[in-house]
């Protein structure tokens, strides 16, 4: 492993993208610990210490703590990450940003263009959201002081996708992913010292291998994929031929990624969310429903919590995998599915397959977000260390080492992922 180290940096190309990352990331982590103009730190830290479950404590690691300490990166990349899923699913809606969308190279920087807009637009919006509802923490409860907020954590947010945008055009990996993956694997330490600090060696040896068991499951997960066998009809043009091949479309089990959790646990978390917003001790029969959709402590919660992963994870891959049009395609192309017509059997088959792929990822997904909860539950203990960090911090690893895989392969380096 060292060896293979050593050889990426024999590369200048590749030694030059890798450090630049790894100078971007310096930069993220300074800027986490730059705190917001006149914020009460200690106010802060008393709302986090009976607080850090549910979306704030998702959100926190994300931002890798920098919501916590109320910092200039506070919001972290999320309203980006919310834009794009934004623009995906008006991309679908509207046939002139599909239009644009296929035009190439042109059509995707005008789509980047207004996903830019949309998300500043949606940062200052967020950024008045967490201000109004922190309000309390300012030193100096007056206009200019939450103007001023709103304004940093809305600049902050933009910077970040600018530094996004760089490391994808000349470091190495998806910028978006790395800045989230670095804030969530920045927390690590202090996760591992809350473990030490539990004081039972037997117990904690106990969830330390069922952690690496989840990763193995984890990782199982985002590399597992079925594929469908695809042959194609020969055909001659003048002398030639052309067609004949045999390949294969690959249906990945996870193929919702991380969405469906972050969509469910929002869902379930915004009415204390609101609710916060105008007090914090909330009585009666509103009290009576928050209490019911707590998904760490009532059986009605996390039952509606598992349903919507699942209902999430059919809602988001039929929205990103269309069985009719990749049907269609394959036709205009002389494709088809060996025993199985062209056209309408061939969508069914591919939903009857699809379904079932889902229905296993689903069912995947909804494991990995309820095993932190049975952790915690079973050695009570708070497992801040949370499904979707894990599939966040895991699917960006296995895309980034392919990425660096690819680059020593073409040239004749032996990669991360051989022996």
């Amino acid at each position: 492993m060292i060896q293979t180290f050593r050889n990426a940096f024999k590369i200048p190309d590749l030694r030059k993208k890798i450090l630049y990352t790894l100078m971007m990331f310096v930069v993220i982590r300074l800027g986490a610990h730059i705190p917001l103009p006149g914020v009460d730190p200690e106010v802060i830290k008393d709302f986090f210490k009976s607080n850090s479950e549910g979306v704030l404590g998702l959100f926190d690691a994300i931002t890798g703590g920098a919501f916590a300490t109320m910092s200039i990166f506070a919001m972290g990349i999320v309203p980006y990450i919310n834009s794009s899923i934004i623009m995906n699913l008006l991309t679908i809606a509207i046939p002139k940003l599909e239009e644009m969308h296929k035009d190439g190279d042109e059509g995707r920087k005008k789509i980047a263009k207004i996903t830019r807009y949309l998300t500043v637009a949606l940062a200052a919006i967020q950024a008045f959201g967490i201000t109004y509802s922190f309000r309390s923490m300012f030193k100096y409860q007056n206009v200019w002081s939450y103007i001023i907020a709103i304004i940093v954590l809305t600049a902050g947010t933009a910077f970040l996708m600018w530094v996004g945008e760089r490391i994808t055009e000349k470091g190495i990996g998806n910028g978006i992913s790395l800045i989230i993956f670095i804030n969530i694997i920045s927390r690590a330490p202090q996760g591992a010292a809350k473990l030490l600090a539990y004081g039972n060696p037997i117990k904690v040896a106990i969830l330390l291998v069922l952690f690496i068991g989840v990763i193995a499951f984890v990782v199982l997960m985002q590399l597992g994929e079925r594929r469908i066998p695809v042959q194609y009809a020969k055909k001659m043009q003048g002398r030639k031929t052309y067609g004949g091949q045999s390949t294969n479309i690959p249906l990945k089990v996870n193929t919702a990624g991380v969405i469906p959790i972050i969509f469910a646990m929002s869902l379930l978390t915004f009415p204390q969310l609101v609710t916060r917003m105008f007090t914090t001790n909330p009585t009666g029969t509103w009290n009576t429903i928050l209490t019911w959709l707590d998904i760490r402590n009532h059986w009605f919660g996390i039952t509606l919590y598992v349903v919507l992963i699942i209902f999430f994870a059919y809602f988001y891959t039929s929205i990103t995998f269309n069985p009719m049009e990749v049907a269609n395609n394959m036709k205009k192309n002389g494709g088809f599915i060996p025993g199985i017509r062209p056209g309408k059997p061939t969508v069914e088959y591919f939903n009857k397959v699809l379904n079932n792929v889902v229905l296993i990822g689903a069912i995947g997904l909804s494991t990995i977000a309820l095993l932190p909860i049975i952790f915690s539950l079973i050695f009570n203990m708070n497992i801040t260390f949370g499904a979707t960090s894990l599939l966040i911090v895991v699917g960006v690893a296995l895309e980034t080492v392919k990425q660096i895989e690819a680059q020593m392969l073409m040239r004749h380096y032996k990669g991360f992922l051989n022996s």
